[in-house]
C-alpha cells in the first residue's frame, strides 16, 4: 500500500508540474502571427528586424517581409490585409498617403495629425522615436563652394542642374513637386537612381545634387554637404510603427510595450551609427538589430 501511495503522489506531482508550464505555453500559443513589412533601404531593413525581433522576444510569431517599396506601395499592401504593420515616418505619411500638405509647425503635431488619418482608416501608430529621418538634399563641399549653395534656394541659380533621387521622388510633395510649388525649382533634370547607387552616382559627378536621408551614416563625415531648408518643404519625419487598431487593443501592452521600448532608444546618433554599419561596414541589418536589442551597442 505504501508503494502505490508513493507513485499516486508522484504522478500527481508530475501532472501539477506540467500543468504549469502547459499554461505559459498556452499563453503564447494564443499569441497571434504578426507580420511586419519594411520599405526598400538601409534603415527600413534595420527597423524590421528590430521590431520582428522584438516582438518574437515577446512571445509573438513574426513574419517579416522586407523590402516592399515606396510608402505608397507599402501602404497599398497594409490597406489589403497583407500586412499587420510597418514603420513610417509621420510627414511622408501625411503629404504623400493622406494628401495632407500643410507644413506641421512642430514634430508633435505631425505626429498628431498623421495617427488621427490611420485611426479613421482602422489603423493606428505607436510611440515615435526621438529620431527624425527627414529628406534632404547633398552636394559635394567643392560643388556648394563653387557655386555658393547654403539652402536650397540658392539652386535656382545653378543651370544645367542634375538631381539624383529615388524614383518616387518626382512625383512627391517632399520632393520635386514641393521643389517647384515651394521654392520655384523646375530647371533641373532628373535622374532616377536605385538605393545602393545614390552615393556613388554623386561621388563619381553623374549628379550634382542628392535627395538624401539625414540619418544616413554617410553623412556622419564632412564627405557632403546638406543644403539648408528654409522654408520648411522636408517636414518632421518621425518615425512610429503604424499597425492594425484592432491588434492593438485585443493585445494591448503585451503587443504595443514592447514596440514602445525599442523605439524609445532609437534616437539620431543610434540609427545614424546602425545605417553605417550595413551600408558602409557590409553587416546585416539582422545582426545589427540583433546586437542593438542583447547589448544597446549600435556599432
Amino acid at each position: 500500500m505504501r508503494t502505490r501511495a508513493l507513485i499516486a503522489a508522484a504522478l500527481v506531482a508530475a501532472l501539477v508540474g506540467c500543468g504549469g508550464g502547459s499554461d505559459e505555453s498556452k499563453k503564447k500559443a494564443t499569441l497571434p502571427t504578426i507580420t511586419i513589412g519594411t520599405k526598400n533601404f538601409t534603415e527600413q531593413y534595420i527597423l524590421g528586424e528590430l521590431y520582428a525581433q522584438t516582438l518574437r522576444k515577446a512571445g509573438f510569431h513574426v513574419i517579416l517581409k522586407s523590402d516592399i517599396g515606396s510608402s505608397e506601395i507599402i501602404d497599398k499592401a497594409l490597406t489589403a490585409g497583407s500586412l499587420d504593420m510597418y514603420p513610417e515616418y509621420t510627414g511622408v505619411l501625411l503629404s504623400e498617403i493622406a494628401g495632407d500638405r500643410r507644413r506641421p509647425r512642430t514634430a508633435q503635431e505631425a505626429y498628431r495629425r498623421a495617427k488621427a488619418f490611420e485611426e479613421k482608416r482602422g489603423f493606428t501608430m505607436l510611440k515615435w522615436t526621438p529620431f527624425s529621418d527627414s529628406n534632404a538634399l547633398a552636394v559635394l563641399p567643392e560643388y556648394a563652394k563653387k557655386h555658393r549653395l547654403r539652402t536650397i534656394q540658392d539652386l535656382k541659380k545653378v543651370h544645367g542642374l542634375r538631381l539624383g533621387a529615388l524614383p518616387e521622388f518626382q512625383a512627391r510633395f517632399e520632393g520635386s513637386v514641393g521643389l517647384r510649388t515651394v521654392y520655384g525649382l523646375d530647371g533641373y533634370r532628373f535622374v532616377p537612381l536605385q538605393f545602393p547607387a545614390r552615393y556613388g552616382a554623386l561621388d563619381n559627378g553623374k549628379v550634382d545634387v542628392l535627395a538624401v536621408f539625414t540619418t544616413e551614416g554617410q553623412l556622419s563625415a564632412s564627405r557632403y554637404r546638406v543644403l539648408s531648408d528654409p522654408r520648411n518643404l522636408f517636414a518632421f519625419q518621425n518615425l512610429a510603427p503604424v499597425i492594425r487598431r484592432d491588434l492593438a487593443r485585443k493585445y494591448g501592452r503585451a503587443l504595443t510595450g514592447p514596440l514602445d521600448s525599442i523605439s524609445r532608444r532609437l534616437t539620431t546618433d543610434v540609427m545614424r551609427r546602425m545605417n553605417a554599419e550595413v551600408d558602409l561596414s557590409g553587416k546585416k541589418p539582422a545582426d545589427v538589430a540583433a546586437r542593438f536589442i542583447k547589448t544597446g551597442n549600435p556599432g
